[in-house]
């Protein structure tokens, strides 16, 4: 997915992204490099120059958690972008070891399932959808599949149509799957995933490379059903106990509202009850 080690790729992605005046060095004469370079990075963070090239080559293999905290504030990094540095720094004995693609429990399938009026699914590390209840999948009917939300939004000619903030979702959801791959690198299923997407999405594969970690927000959602016309929900994302690397996202409508009203046709279209 990337050359070098998946700590280097991040560190220079991000060093990249900073310009100069954001961090309150002088931008005159020319500069080969965008953003940053190491040797201003490692004065930011107090290190030497020598230290932090051999950090961002893949030759550091175990940085104190003082000289990360360091690196993310020259980097400017947020939380989310600073807990993944960290995780990037994590040996195979130290993550998780329920990470990976396991069956969803019957327990979770009968829950969803009992939610007629409600959308829900839950979506794997890869954003693979794992299960869904049948009004999540009559929502995503316009699709060719519902099988992948990142295939599905960058991919599927509907994710334009369906996502009406589609820059906005599509950022999001290569976020998403980028804070996976901090928990597990070697994924193999990420890495196909992303394989796959890079080559048939040049849009994908450039926010890729940005490095850009985000994790699954609750924020709301403008969607445009073929069917049914124009949905804003609201949503929720719930990690499964016991299955840490599985999501349940949970979609609502604002009671007695419009959206609410098109949930009801789309349930009553899933069940042939118009």
């Amino acid at each position: 997915m990337s050359s070098g080690t998946p700590l280097g790729a991040f560190l220079r992605a991000r060093r990249e992204a900073i310009k100069p005046h954001d961090v309150g060095l002088p931008e005159h004469g020319r500069r080969r490099v965008p953003g940053l370079r190491r040797e201003e990075v490692a004065q930011l963070a107090g290190v030497s120059a020598d230290y932090y090239i051999r950090l961002e080559q893949g030759r550091e293999n175990s940085p104190s958690p003082q000289v990360l905290d360091a690196v993310a504030r020259a980097l400017k990094l947020n939380a989310e972008a600073t807990d993944h540095l960290n995780r990037l720094c994590l040996t195979a004995s130290q993550r998780p070891r329920d990470w990976g693609e396991t069956d969803v429990s019957e327990q979770l399938l009968q829950l969803m399932n009992g939610w007629e009026h409600t959308p829900a699914f839950v979506i794997g590390p890869a954003l693979d959808v794992m299960a869904a209840n049948s009004l999540a999948t009559a929502l995503h009917s316009g699709f060719e599949k519902f099988d992948n939300l990142a295939r599905m939004m960058f991919v599927d000619p509907a994710g334009r149509e369906f996502y009406q903030e589609w820059e906005r979702a599509a950022h999001s959801c290569v976020g998403e799957i980028r804070a996976a791959y901090g928990h597990d690198p070697g994924s193999p299923r990420i890495a196909d995933v992303v394989a796959e997407l890079s080559s048939q999405s040049v849009e994908f594969a450039e926010i890729w490379r940005m490095h850009d970690v985000k994790a699954k927000a609750q924020e709301g959602k403008h969607l445009k059903h073929p069917d049914v016309g124009d949905l804003h929900i609201k949503f929720a994302t719930f990690v499964v106990n016991g299955a840490s690397h599985q999501q349940l996202v949970v979609y609502q409508a604002e009671p007695a509202g419009p959206t609410a009203a098109a949930f009801e046709t789309l349930r009553a279209m899933a069940t042939g009850k118009v």
